[in-house]
């Protein structure tokens, strides 16, 4: 399975209290774990920068985590970035001559 980072922005609008991103997160993974079964989440962190959260999941293609995506930002509250991740040692091994 291919690794994905996806960096999520919530807008102002978002959350009104704390309580509200435990229960925003609930609603987001429940979704995706029902919608997209074959991903498998890596990581999650919370983060300082122009990006509140940094997720790193897998997923077996470009497809399914571009649905993990949409997931995210059909709840209206996200604007995100993705990008593919390649393992430092996969990456050396395609760049071996």
């Amino acid at each position: 399975m291919a690794t994905y980072a996806m960096l999520t922005r919530l807008t102002p609008e978002a959350v009104k209290s704390p309580s509200d991103l435990v229960r925003l997160e609930r609603s987001v993974s429940d979704r995706i774990r029902k919608e997209c079964p074959q991903v498998k989440w890596v990581a999650n962190y919370a983060i300082l920068g122009p990006y509140d959260y940094l997720d790193l999941f897998e997923a077996p293609d470009e497809t399914v985590a571009a649905k993990v995506v949409m997931i995210v930002r059909s709840f209206g509250h996200a604007q995100t970035e993705t990008w593919t991740a390649l393992p430092w040692e996969r990456f050396k091994q395609l760049i071996a001559a």
